[in-house]
């Protein structure tokens, strides 16, 4: 399996919950009728890995945006691009939950979704928030 695009099917599918503010459930059953429909390749995806971030970061939405919040300089939440908000969540929920990723990979990781979906300076954001 394929962490690197795994994580990226992760983002994608966290940026779509913030955007439709639907549950995780919800998101995953979309994935699986697009799939269907679609026949799209998701053969490389840990699919219990993204379902886990998923619902880790439903469940402990709170305090991910607080710990992020802490590191944000004169910006708030809301203002945040919803692909930056979703890596940002993302990358803070696998450094504060799962153990087995190296702290600096999730940063790395972050900063290399930031570079593909975010803006010119989505990955300075990234890396100074995370970092």
């Amino acid at each position: 399996m394929n962490r690197k695009k795994t994580r990226e099917v992760a983002m994608k599918l966290l940026f779509e919950m913030i955007i439709k503010k639907e549950n995780y459930m919800d998101i995953i059953n979309n994935l699986k009728e697009i799939n269907s429909e679609e026949d799209m390749d998701l053969d490389d995806i840990d699919m219990k890995y993204v379902i886990r971030i998923l619902k880790g970061i439903q469940e402990n939405e709170k305090l991910i945006d607080g710990k992020i919040e802490k590191y944000l300089s004169n910006w708030k939440l809301n203002r945040i691009a919803k692909v930056d908000l979703a890596i940002l969540r993302l990358s803070t929920y696998e450094i504060l939950f799962e153990n087995e990723i190296p702290k600096n990979v999730s940063i790395n990781e972050g900063i290399e979704l930031a570079k593909k979906y975010g803006e010119d300076k989505s990955p300075a954001f990234i890396n100074a928030v995370l970092d």
